[in-house]
């Protein structure tokens, strides 16, 4: 997709501030300092619409964009790092449990874990969380740039094994930098719109 228009339409904490639409709509889980602000910004060709920030855990709400008039992207909060109260935390994990769980307008959802390491214990909950619910994901591996190219095999198959990958499920190689797995990604997201 060629994204020319792109906003962010609101921060929901609650299905009752959910844009009402019956767009299809797209979440994307992962670590704070994941990469997830970067991913959004290099999809939609924006330094900044989704802003990056130095202090992981920036984003506490389910923050709507519209692209394009077509879809919707739903950025969660991210897990693991930020730097908050249990129950805090508790809330945050509601809201996103009530959203996949209730949102019938999802029709996938992008897990972004980080090429450099063995995904987290978070990680490997969240892929587990998705499947349990029979949603489709699409797990995007950032910061590949920062690999070898020779390790990238390894890389990829120490995380499936990690996540206990779903093969009917889609695995992409990403970097902001590069733009390595732009294509992919945009391809896989248009498969599940067309669904």
């Amino acid at each position: 997709m060629n994204v020319h228009n792109a906003e962010i339409v609101i921060s929901a904490v609650s299905p009752k501030q959910y844009p009402e639409t019956d767009l299809p709509e797209i979440a994307l889980a992962g670590r704070s300092n994941v990469g997830k602000s970067s991913f959004i910004n290099t999809l939609i060709n924006r330094k900044n619409l989704a802003r990056t920030s130095s202090k992981p855990g920036k984003t506490q709400t389910l923050n709507f964009y519209l692209i394009e008039n077509a879809l919707h992207f739903v950025d969660v909060p991210g897990y693991g790092y930020a730097k908050v109260s249990k129950t805090e935390r508790a809330k945050w994990g509601q809201m996103i449990e009530t959203y996949i769980t209730q949102r019938p307008q999802l029709k996938a959802v992008i897990s972004l874990v980080d090429a450099r390491h063995e995904p987290s214990k978070e990680d490997v909950q969240m892929y587990g969380f998705l499947k349990y619910y029979q949603l489709p994901v699409i797990v995007v591996a950032t910061k590949i740039d920062k690999i070898p190219r020779g390790k990238w095999n390894k890389q990829e198959s120490l995380i499936k094994k990690k996540l206990n990958f779903d093969s009917s499920d889609t695995f992409i190689l990403f970097s902001s930098e590069t733009k390595t797995g732009k294509e992919e990604a945009w391809q896989a997201i248009e498969n599940y719109l067309e669904k």
